[in-house]
């Protein structure tokens, strides 16, 4: 599904546009000539759909040589490990997701508590994933005439990372599941979920320009999206919480 020139909605479950698995995430292709590489990889159980998808958009999954994982979330990171496989692309995320996915501890990641809850099937696995590139605060990597700059974002979870992809039809800040249309936040009951740091996170987000907000779950917004992180702020600056997904 062409979003833009550049960004393409390939994959997403649920609490998306069901083009996948019902457990995944939004999954997003960026184009630049030939470069193909995936904002997030869900969990790997809609894989053929992904494939699918791709190939009716008129993109090669052969092509795709980078995977710049948000978090280290089953839904957004489960599937980095196929990706890896199945044509070699380089795996990034940050140093705290870095460990998560390497390890594939479903403790760590969360995932054994999100499975008694119901939230996932029962006999899901993570499959542990090597990271090719662990990215700093501020790094920007290149996808062919495009770049594309990684911006700590703890709140939601200790290590997310969001993207702001610059260069092409317009600026898009690939979100993860940092903040979604509406000001909307995903505040769990989990060890690293912080509402300090997702406050903090909020106001630097504030300022950054783009125009589109794509992010992991939900309607996604091609122009004016930076009204919606907005939105989070002001409820932060207020002493009081945005609206929280979980309990949508």
């Amino acid at each position: 599904m062409k979003l833009t020139d550049d960004v393409y909605l390939v994959g997403g479950g649920h609490f998306a546009f069901d083009l996948s698995s019902p457990f995944d995430c939004h999954i997003y292709c960026v184009r630049s000539g030939d470069e193909l590489a995936l904002i997030d990889a869900g969990t790997g159980m809609g894989m053929d759909d992904v494939v699918a998808a791709m190939r009716a958009d008129g993109l090669d999954p052969m092509a795709v040589r980078a995977v710049f994982v948000t978090h280290y979330h089953a839904d957004h990171a489960g599937g980095a490990r196929r990706w890896h496989d199945l044509g070699g692309a380089r795996v990034h995320a940050s140093a705290v997701a870095a460990a998560a996915l390497r390890a594939g501890n479903a403790d760590v990641i969360g995932l054994r508590a999100a499975q008694v809850s119901g939230i996932y099937p029962a006999d899901y696995v993570f499959a542990s994933c090597p990271v090719d590139e662990v990215l700093e605060d501020g790094a920007t990597v290149a996808i062919g005439s495009l770049r594309l700059t990684a911006y700590a974002s703890p709140g939601h979870c200790d290590g997310h990372l969001v993207y702001l992809l610059e260069g092409g039809e317009r600026s898009c800040l690939f979100a993860g599941d940092c903040v979604l249309w509406g000001g909307t936040i995903i505040l769990q009951n989990i060890p690293d979920c912080r509402i300090p740091e997702y406050a903090a996170t909020m106001e630097r987000l504030a300022g950054l320009h783009f125009e589109a907000l794509l992010p992991g779950h939900l309607t996604i917004t091609l122009r004016e999206g930076k009204r919606h992180v907005d939105t989070a702020v002001a409820a932060f600056r207020g002493l009081g919480l945005p609206r929280n997904a979980v309990q949508l």
